[in-house]
């Protein structure tokens, strides 16, 4: 929006009347009664509206990109900084104190204040100031407290650079822009609602902004992304630098105690528990999730419990969560700031390097400022030594008037100008007849000598800096993070999300039924025909016997038709549900028979299995869930010349085409019956399974890590960093958390070698072992939490190199050949210790390659790479 008169909105001139220019100025009104028209007031409009709008954005809604601040919060900064003496104030001291420099009521203060304090950034709070994760308000301002951190008083306030102008009662002066030194508005985010336009700016991490700045100095690349202070994951793949048009989905972090119980513990930003507890009790009452109860634990950090009833999906109970509550949320930005005294849309980006840019113009203002105080301190020092050495002060004893002393004195200055860096002015003379003559008389030339060196000195560095101020900038940055960085980690996690399909993890909160006589489906039709489960969200699809099929909405009470040969839940894309079909073409035509899979049509539109010839009709169809092959028993009407009137056909020799491929000719024959004579396996296999790392989910599109092809009871074996393991399915409905070290297809058969630290005897351990099945989590390095996975390895005959430190790091490396160090045990079993000396590294080597074992003469195994050296070797890890 601008703010010229040149670019209002056209609108119409007013043409006065007669009457209007007659009558007196307060005498005209608006509408008039006696009149039926209304009088157009563009002037008004263009005047009264702008200013107010202009008024909004400039001086309420939208921070200015300098200092990242409103008027209001800049305001309460520089009321609170006039205020500081070390000591908290009372809030309702602060707000009334404010009031000389905002022009408006206590409570838009108060609330300003307070969304400052939670901010946990510039203001030190002291007592209850809310709770950004429950909800709860703030105490009254007369029991609240609050000072400036030490971070804004480092970072925020300079006299001698901030820029003033008037209060709006022009008994103060207030700062135009704090001279922030710091990303302040990517920090901590804005929000504002102007007129005609609107601010979102995110929240971004502390360390990763003042990296940025470094990056951008270096003319290195950078990114910066949100981090909320409610923490729970972030996908920012839309985030598009924060400008309008860009999104990022926010998901709280949800996590499973058992199978019965799941737990929140961090929420998505601009939400908090009760407005969270609420979406889900919403959801459950609409069908969408099932769940027993909600506890929330919430006091420091969020505890939410989510209690599941018997037979529920706590994988799908999560997935559910996220699609149909507050668990995750979409945040759409809208970089908005006040520039050069306009709103400009900007992204993150340029608004880091806008304010990296004011924070170098600041540091170089401050060593300038710095500089001229410096060289003012050295000239006046440089001056008193020299009226003092050379008692040039004794002859002011003559002079009779202020005049002549100044003569005086500057004549006896005169040979010793030449030894300064600036003329010598009146008012410098004056300060010299000010010196007192305790101070002459106490005079160190020494001390004196000494102070103006380390003048000299400070300006050497001044100079220094200024000519290098990009790096001077860098170590400004760079002392900041580390003073006040530790302070501020990363709270909410950068992850890729899996889309959800709402209707893959819909609870089934409704039954469907048909009524096959009226050609009536729905849910309400609990007299009818049960056909199946089913949610409100549904799809399904319909075969009808002529070789049409549709895919419609779950309703109550819908018409489709007559004449329905099947019915059931749609999934979409899916590949692995086929149909079987065998159809006339038209009446007395071929018969055709075909195998296609339907995975995305337009709902309500009529599709064809058949050709669409007149007459066609459907003579056998059959839905396999997973692509099972069949074996049909066709019977054929006597004929002349027919020989086999009854022959087989196994549907499964069948390629898989399109729902529109005309299919194969079964026979040109008449045809008696079709029916199923036997059901076989799978024609389509195993199931592909992948593994993405990014959302840390199965997936069977070729996204990540490849599994495995899957069948039946197969699993998935998972091994976390905190050395447990457990077994899990393959539904790609599945989570995982964020710890996982290795990911495969479970083989009950393969050995593994584990070594790790245990932490009670305080010696590394080796041992060998199956992996049995278990879908709960078990350790197997013991129960101490302190203990620790080293390595783990599953090939034949692992070997490594351990290499000693401390008082044994002059030992001679030891080469250790796991498959003869020990035997494969259970997975529980302790294991052996390596070595009892101090261990400073191990490593694994090449595996060996081991030969088969050889029959010896009498039929026992003999394994050639068995000698006595291998024995001299174990020998030296034996207790």
């Amino acid at each position: 929006m601008s703010f010229d008169d040149t670019n209002t909105p056209n609108v119409p001139e007013e043409v006065p009347s007669e009457a209007s220019e007659n009558q007196p100025q307060e005498e005209q009104h608006l509408w008039d009664a006696d009149e039926t028209s209304i009088n157009h007031l563009p002037g008004m409009y263009r005047e009264w509206f702008l200013d107010y709008a202009s008024y909004v954005i400039l001086e309420r809604a939208v921070p200015h990109i300098n200092d990242g601040l409103k008027p209001v919060q800049r305001r309460i900064l520089h009321a609170m900084r006039r205020m500081d003496d070390g000591r908290y104030n009372k809030v309702a001291n602060i707000i009334g104190f404010t009031m000389q420099f905002h022009p408006h009521g206590d409570a838009s203060i108060g609330d300003a204040l307070v969304q400052l304090g939670q901010k946990d950034l510039l203001i030190d709070c002291q007592g209850n100031w809310g709770n950004v994760y429950t909800g709860d308000s703030a105490a009254a301002p007369r029991y609240i407290e609050a000072r400036l951190t030490k971070f804004a008083q480092e970072v925020v306030f300079n006299p001698k650079t901030t820029e003033w102008k008037q209060s709006y009662d022009g008994r103060n002066n207030e700062p135009i822009t704090l001279p922030v030194k710091f990303p302040l508005l990517l920090a901590q985010g804005v929000e504002g609602i102007a007129v005609g336009l609107a601010s979102k700016l995110l929240p971004h991490n502390f360390n990763e902004l003042i990296d940025a700045s470094v990056n951008y100095l270096e003319n290195k690349p950078f990114e910066i992304f949100p981090d909320f202070p409610t923490g729970g994951m972030v996908d920012v793949s839309r985030y598009n630098d924060g400008l309008r048009g860009g999104a990022v989905k926010v998901r709280a972090k949800i996590g499973k105690v058992d199978s019965k119980t799941l737990v929140i513990s961090d929420i998505p930003y601009g939400k908090n528990t009760t407005t969270l507890i609420e979406s889900i009790l919403k959801a459950n009452d609409k069908g969408k999730i099932k769940i027993k109860k909600i506890d929330d634990n919430t006091a420091e950090n969020v505890e939410i419990l989510v209690y599941l009833p018997a037979g529920a999906s706590p994988d799908k109970t999560i997935d559910a969560l996220y699609a149909f509550t507050d668990c995750e949320v979409s945040i759409s930005p809208n970089a908005c700031v006040i520039q050069d005294n306009k709103p400009y849309f900007i992204g993150v980006s340029e608004i880091l390097k806008e304010n990296t840019d004011n924070t170098v113009q600041l540091l170089k203002r401050e060593l300038e400022i710095r500089k001229g105080e410096l060289e003012e301190a050295w000239h006046m020092s440089s001056l008193e030594r020299i009226f003092i050495e050379n008692k040039i002060y004794q002859r002011m004893e003559d002079c009779e008037t202020m005049e002549a002393v100044v003569q005086t004195i500057d004549h006896g200055l005169e040979p010793f100008k030449n030894l300064l860096r600036r003329e010598v002015t009146r008012d410098d003379i004056v300060k010299l007849t000010q010196i007192r003559m305790i101070r002459i008389s106490k005079f160190d030339a020494k001390k004196a000598d000494e102070y103006i060196a380390s003048l000299e000195e400070e300006m050497e560095q001044i100079a220094y800096h200024l000519a290098n101020l990009i790096t001077y900038a860098i170590d400004y940055f760079k002392h900041i993070k580390k003073q006040y960085g530790k302070n501020f980690p990363r709270k909410t996690e950068i992850r890729s999300f899996a889309n959800i399909e709402a209707t893959k993890v819909v609870v089934k909160n409704e039954k469907l039924y048909i009524n096959r006589e009226d050609g009536f489906v729905g849910t309400s039709l609990r007299k009818d025909e049960y056909v199946c489960d089913c949610s409100d969200i549904d799809d399904i699809i319909i075969f009808y016997k002529d070789g049409k099929y549709i895919i419609t909405k779950v309703s109550d009470k819908a018409f489709v038709g007559k004449d329905i040969i099947h019915i059931a839940v749609f999934k979409k894309n899916d590949k692995r549900t086929i149909y079987n079909a065998v159809y006339q073409d038209g009446k007395g035509g071929i018969m055709y028979m075909k195998r296609f899979a339907v995975t995305g049509v337009t709902r309500d539109k009529d599709y064809h299995i058949t050709k669409e010839t007149p007459g066609s009709k459907l003579m056998y169809f059959s839905a396999n869930p997973n692509g099972e092959s069949e074996i049909l028993k066709v019977v054929l009407r006597p004929k002349a010349r027919i020989r086999n009137l009854v022959f087989d056909v196994d549907m499964g020799e069948l390629a898989i085409k399109g729902r529109a491929a005309m299919g194969n000719i079964l026979t040109k024959h008449e045809v008696k019956s079709i029916s199923l004579k036997r059901k076989g396996e799978s024609t389509l296999g195993g199931r592909k399974i992948w593994f993405e790392h990014e959302t840390l989910r199965l997936n069977a599109d070729g996204r990540g890590q490849y599994l495995g092809e899957f069948h039946g009871g197969d699993q998935v074996l998972i091994i976390t960093k905190d050395g447990k393991y457990h077994l899990t399915s393959y539904d790609l409905s599945n989570h995982y958390e964020d710890n996982i070290l290795i990911i495969e297809k479970y083989k009950s058969d393969v050995v593994w070698s584990a070594v790790y630290f245990d932490a009670e005897q305080n010696y590394y351990y080796i041992k060998r072992f199956q992996f049995e099945n278990s879908a709960r989590a078990q350790s197997f390095i013991g129960d101490n939490p302190k203990s620790r996975l080293v390595k783990i390895m599953h090939v034949d005959y692992p070997r490594l190199e351990v290499k000693f430190g401390g008082d044994d790091k002059l030992k001679e490396k030891l080469i250790v050949e796991v498959a003869e160090f020990i035997g494969v045990k259970s997975f529980k079993a302790k294991g052996k210790r390596l070595t009892t000396f101090q261990v400073s590294k191990i490593q694994e080597l090449e595996p060996l390659v081991m030969d088969e074992p050889k029959p010896d003469e009498q039929g026992e195994a003999v394994d050639e790479h068995h000698d006595e050296d291998d024995e001299n070797q174990m020998s030296l890890f034996n207790e």
